[in-house]
């Protein structure tokens, strides 16, 4: 009997979610067939696209890609109305959210509304996870309510927690491949070449070791190549990354621009300065390293210390003492 009731209450509990897995594993196959259908017009252009030799490869691809073509062209046409619902209304807002995602490397037209998708979804994710489990623990009361709100709201910011992690690891590659940017740019720069040769020449060299970099020089000499206003260009370059040292660098190539002086030298006393400030970093945290080891010291290491150390002083202490004391 107690088998039988054990069993009755696993299929119980399991019962939810394989109804749940089937509904989603049936929502995503009649999404795929309904949504993975490429026009003519667009079989034609891929094949001119096509290269002879990547027949073969693009042949595999299609094979491995099919699977997710449709439910990516459903999470494409439900982006809008996903989106709209967390869309920023305030002109401030909307300008902050696209400058995180300009710092985060995300450009691209689609890239807000993309977010604020993302952002809709983990938060219907956290709402039925949160939901169903409190549900299922506690039944229909206050706290599966509180629980499915505080759900809901963690999943809701995992896209901003995520989006400022991805930010901060740019600045910081950004912070440590300028220094050797700008050396070959002063190289460049002493060699003959012009500001904008020399942006263009960085571009090309740093392409492997720092593509951060190489990137954003790029983007400049497209702009440039596209008539817009140096100043315009430098100023734009030290704003869409976040990166002090690069607003610092934007700056004094603006002036150097304005006042005719050495780019050279000004380029080469910035370099100079970020590679003192990165020296100072680093001591900064090798001071903080002490600090940092008491902790794992003090819970860790002290205790097994202590236990090799007086455990057998206390043991005989016990030993020679309770006979004493039992007399």
């Amino acid at each position: 009997m107690t088998s039988l009731f054990l069993a009755e209450i696993d299929f119980i509990t399991i019962l939810p979610f394989a109804v749940f897995g089937a509904i989603a594993i049936g929502a995503w196959a009649i999404s795929d067939s309904l949504f993975n259908k490429t026009s003519k017009s667009d079989e034609r252009l891929m094949l001119i696209k096509q290269r002879p030799g990547d027949h073969q490869a693009d042949k595999k691809g299609k094979d491995s890609s099919r699977t997710t073509d449709g439910i990516t062209r459903l999470l494409a046409k439900a982006s809008p109305a996903l989106g709209d619902v967390l869309k920023p209304t305030k002109a401030v807002e909307v300008n902050k959210q696209k400058h995180k995602l300009d710092e985060a490397g995300f450009r691209s037209e689609q890239a807000p509304l993309m977010f604020n998708t993302l952002k809709m979804v983990m938060a219907i994710t956290g709402f039925v996870l949160g939901g169903g489990g409190a549900l299922l623990l506690n039944g229909m009361n206050l706290w599966t309510l509180t629980y499915t709100l505080i759900f809901t709201g963690v999943f809701l910011f995992i896209p901003e927690i995520v989006l400022s992690l991805i930010a901060k690891s740019r600045k910081q590659k950004v912070f440590l491949g300028l220094p050797d940017a700008l050396d070959l740019m002063v190289v460049c720069v002493e060699a003959g070449l012009g500001l904008d040769q020399a942006m263009r020449k960085v571009a090309v060299e740093l392409s492997r070791a720092h593509p951060l970099i190489a990137s954003e020089f790029n983007i400049c000499n497209q702009h440039l190549q596209m008539g817009k206003r140096r100043e315009t260009v430098l100023r734009e370059l030290g704003d869409r990354n976040g990166v002090d040292d690069l607003k610092t660098l934007s700056s004094i190539m603006i002036q150097v621009d304005k006042f005719g002086t050495s780019i050279g030298t000004a380029l080469r006393t910035q370099s100079d300065a970020m590679r003192v400030r990165r020296r100072q970093i680093a001591e900064e945290k090798a001071a903080k390293t002490a600090v940092k080891l008491i902790f794992p010291l003090v819970i860790f290491i002290f205790p097994g210390i202590f236990v090799v150390l007086v455990g057998p002083a206390a043991i005989t202490m016990v030993n020679e003492m309770l006979p004493a004391l039992q007399k």
